[in-house]
């Protein structure tokens, strides 16, 4: 008999994390196994990427992306619903009210984990049990697997830096304890989770990203990209428009530079629940012809291909698939120096790593708008790197053994 294989994902959003299971999913033989997939809200713009030997278990699927104001409309629909369902309505109610108190002490409050364990409460339940089940990624499906699938082996899969990404052993209620592996996406995102949980250390290996190397130089060639008709020197930045992603700052040093009257433009693709404020921080600088929030894309490599400098100045990372993307298209990055960052880019030699100010941003891309033979070489070196996935496979199949 086919062994049974489940992932759970909390959205199937235009992201990383996202993106890689795709890929993942794309290498797994349906012949061999019966693959299901869940996911936690039931929402994403990339239901239609899912291969055909992979079967949904969400009864209903939204394909409003959760990162747009429509979408988390949609979403807060089903957070309400999730109060209600299942039963447990005074206890999901006094553990958002803590949860939400805590964040407050610490003047941070996150609202997708203040839900997520919520919605793992409100989620579907199934009566399957299977071989292997998989929570690809923290908080809403590592909460899910834990407590309510029936799995003969458990795994789960770190994407961020715990230690700054504001879960806390409260939110997560010791759901790791039910897991007989963790898998972190880089050394040093291990290195922070074992910091915040020590005491899993003899479960935890490095699980890389996978990321399909060949589809994004092939897809780098179709149509699309910049329409404004701009000639002057493009910057381009990709990523949820959060606190994480650190944009403020980008709009700051974007400010340093348009006061040097360079001949600069900053576009930024990517949605999310700090549009709004970032808008505002556009116009207050007077940028609006400098800054450009272009939402998101089905297809956002020909944008990489036509930039002239990638930046991905972030406050924290597990490890950056946007940013491995430039690499492989050839970009010239400038990388904020922080976890996630630093595994993927070898300062001065393929890339620049800086610290995460306005005026420390600002030199570096001066430096590089300045020294077009060093952006040359930067990304001639980023474009060697070759992403394979041989090791993750093979992580894989001792799982199912």
């Amino acid at each position: 008999m086919k062994k049974k294989l489940l992932f759970v994902i909390n959205t199937l959003s235009r992201a990383g994390a996202e993106a890689a299971l795709i890929e993942l999913l794309g290498k797994i033989d349906g012949g061999k196994y019966e693959i299901y997939l869940y996911v936690i809200t039931g929402q994403g713009e990339l239901r239609d990427r899912i291969p055909g030997h992979v079967k949904l278990l969400n009864p209903t699927f939204s394909t409003q992306s959760v990162l747009t104001e429509k979408g988390r409309g949609v979403l807060m629909k089903k957070v309400c619903l999730s109060f209600v369902r299942n039963g447990r309505l005074a206890y999901k109610f006094c553990y958002a009210a803590r949860i939400f108190a805590g964040m407050v002490k610490r003047r941070r409050i996150q609202t997708d984990k203040l839900f997520w364990r919520v919605l793992s409460d409100g989620a579907d339940r199934f009566q399957l049990t299977f071989d292997l089940a998989v929570a690809w990624i923290e908080g809403g499906s590592v909460y899910y697997v834990a407590d309510y699938v029936k799995a003969r082996k458990k795994a789960a899969l770190i994407h961020i830096d715990y230690e700054n990404a504001g879960y806390t052993r409260e939110m997560d209620q010791g759901c790791f304890e039910k897991y007989e592996n963790i898998f972190a996406v880089s050394e040093e995102t291990k290195r922070h989770f074992l910091r915040f949980y020590p005491e899993y250390a003899a479960k935890v290996d490095v699980f890389d990203n996978i990321v399909n190397q060949d589809l994004i130089r092939l897809r780098a060639l179709e149509k699309g990209g910049f329409s404004d008709g701009y000639e002057g020197f493009r910057i381009l930045s990709a990523g949820r428009l959060t606190w994480q992603k650190g944009f403020d700052i980008a709009i700051e040093a974007m400010k340093l530079l348009k006061k040097k009257k360079y001949r600069i433009r900053w576009y930024v693709l990517g949605e999310g629940e700090k549009k709004k404020a970032l808008r505002k921080k556009i116009k207050e600088l007077e940028l609006e012809k400098d800054f450009l929030l272009l939402g998101q894309t089905e297809n956002p490599y020909p944008y990489y291909m036509q930039a002239d400098l990638y930046v991905h100045a972030t406050r924290y990372e597990g490890k950056s698939i946007a940013v491995q993307e430039a690499q492989t298209l050839g970009c010239a990055v400038i990388a904020s120096d922080c976890s996630g960052n630093r595994e993927l880019i070898a300062d001065g030699a393929d890339g620049i790593l800086c610290g995460l100010a306005p005026r420390e941003i600002a030199e570096k891309i001066e430096e590089l708008y300045l020294d077009e033979e060093k952006r040359k070489v930067l990304g001639k070196e980023a474009k060697k790197k070759e992403i394979t996935c041989g090791r993750q496979l093979k992580l894989f199949q001792e799982l199912l053994e």
